[in-house]
């Protein structure tokens, strides 16, 4: 297979090129125009294939449901917005519940799927801070221990890659070492941390924060706390949800400029209803309703629950409402994750030898096709 268009992204650059794919890997980069194509896509931008590290779900589907149908429903459908790497993410639920959504999650990676990769599990919770639990049931919010996590990765066969934890919750940061020294990012979120507990966090281990501002003490000029700490730790890794609802475009793009263009990560949290009608949907064994500007909402509360956005959205929305370099932007959907996960050997860049995980955009970075192992994936 072999493509061009006048806009490939390599390196931080748009350049004229072709794109040359066999055996699911990019095998070659040709000067445009050099050889026959199989298609040419013109002034078509062509990027790396998204990644999302923080879904819930989709299409009617939630991680903690633990069906196989559901899961690899959700991930074909992924593809469909450009996303090819996603981390499906747990709520906090009980052991038992949470227990068979890791088992779920590991079965279908085994046995074999076709949609959208999974590079890894985000286990959100249950070692959070009740101040800041958000939309997480609290009757499940546990006290972080190496046992029962074990427990949990043993269930997941390792898959899981990142943990939303509150920190100052685990004394003696004694998870957050283990999780640094089994290959886990710890992440620091639904978390009431001062600046310099999150700090210490940190030096304990700890390489991202979870959905910055939210969740977590609000930024004050005495006490930065979280968020200022997100700001201040120039090499953890923030995510940030690009909506416009969960955080406005001014704030977003404050933290942006504060951490530079390698560390923050663009996510949705994505609940089951994405891909679905306003209305009512359940998270987590909790009501919540979908109102028409796509976020959830704790039913009958003003609580945050999670999001709907498409990830081609909130790449628009990055540049063209927060007002970043389009290469940023890009980066904080593909690169970053991609480093955070630890997969940047083979993914996040269009290079020889990386997958040939792409993604096709028009002007109003509408997704015209996208290409998963080399194949054609985008339905027509």
């Amino acid at each position: 297979m072999l493509i061009q268009s006048k806009n490939v992204f390599v390196s931080g650059n748009f350049i004229e090129a072709q794109i040359e794919m066999n055996e699911g890997k990019i095998t070659a980069i040709y000067p445009y125009g050099e050889k026959a194509v199989d298609h040419d896509y013109g002034e078509l931008k062509i990027i790396p294939g998204m990644i999302d590290v923080h879904c819930h779900g989709g299409l009617g589907f939630d991680t903690n449901d633990a069906e196989r149908e559901g899961l690899v429903m959700w991930a074909k459908g992924l593809l469909q917005e450009g996303i090819t790497s996603f981390c499906p993410t747990t709520v906090t639920q009980s052991e038992e519940v949470l227990t068979a959504a890791l088992e779920n999650v590991a079965r279908v990676v085994e046995e074999g799927y076709e949609g959208a990769d999974i590079v890894g599990i985000h286990f959100e919770g249950p070692y959070l801070n009740m101040k800041n639990k958000g939309a997480q049931p609290p009757e499940y919010i546990a006290v972080p221990t190496i046992e029962q996590f074990a427990k949990y990765q043993e269930a997941a066969k390792g898959l899981i890659k990142i943990i939303t934890m509150a920190t100052e919750k685990d004394e003696g940061h004694v998870l957050t070492r283990y999780c640094a020294e089994h290959g886990v990012n710890v992440s620091i979120g639904h978390s009431s941390a001062t600046f310099h507990e999150a700090v210490l966090a940190v030096a304990n281990g700890a390489k991202g924060i979870t959905h910055t501002y939210n969740g977590m003490t609000p930024l004050h000029h005495r006490e930065p706390a979280l968020v200022g700490a997100a700001m201040n730790l120039k090499d953890t890794y923030a995510e940030i949800i690009c909506d416009g609802n969960h955080v406005v475009w001014p704030a977003i793009r404050t933290l942006i400029e504060a951490k530079g263009k390698d560390h923050c990560i663009m996510i949705d949290d994505a609940l089951c209803a994405k891909g679905c009608a306003p209305g009512d949907y359940m998270l987590g064994g909790q009501a919540i309703e979908i109102r028409e500007n796509g976020s959830a909402y704790l039913k009958a509360y003003e609580t945050l629950a999670g999001g709907t956005m498409k990830f081609n959205e909130g790449l628009r929305n990055l540049v063209e409402k927060v007002y970043i370099p389009l290469d940023w932007a890009i980066n904080m959907c593909t690169l970053n994750p991609a480093k955070y996960l630890g997969i940047d050997d083979h993914k996040g860049k269009i290079m020889a030898g990386y997958d040939a995980d792409l993604v096709v955009l028009d002007r109003d970075y509408e997704v015209v096709q996208v290409y998963h192992h080399g194949e054609c994936v985008k339905e027509k």
